[in-house]
């Protein structure tokens, strides 16, 4: 699993690309990142599958802000980014979420 970033000096964006590895996926069929910036709607970003097994996808987030965010496989497995910037808890009592910090 993995996070990185990339600053945008043209935009007040950053490219912030999503990677879940193969050995974290356990062989899921499809996967999405889902959280504050996508209104938690686990369709808006789906994963590309790669040739390694794992899942990538790259989002431009507003510079400057803090995302709550978790990955989503096969539609009803959640789990968090051990990489993320921080975590917090969820709304849910036994859950956290991971967060990206731009």
């Amino acid at each position: 699993m993995s996070i990185t970033k990339k600053i945008l000096k043209s935009k007040p964006v950053a490219k912030v690309t999503f990677k879940a590895e193969k050995a974290v996926v356990n062989g899921a069929k499809s996967a999405s990142v889902v959280g504050e910036f996508n209104n938690w709607n686990p369709e808006s970003n789906p994963m590309k599958a790669l040739k390694t097994g794992g899942f990538s996808t790259t989002i431009e987030l507003e510079k400057g802000q803090e995302y709550q965010f978790r990955y989503l496989l096969d539609g009803e497995q959640w789990i968090n980014e051990p990489k993320a910037d921080k975590e917090v808890p969820s709304q849910f009592v036994d859950a956290s979420n991971s967060v990206v910090v731009c």
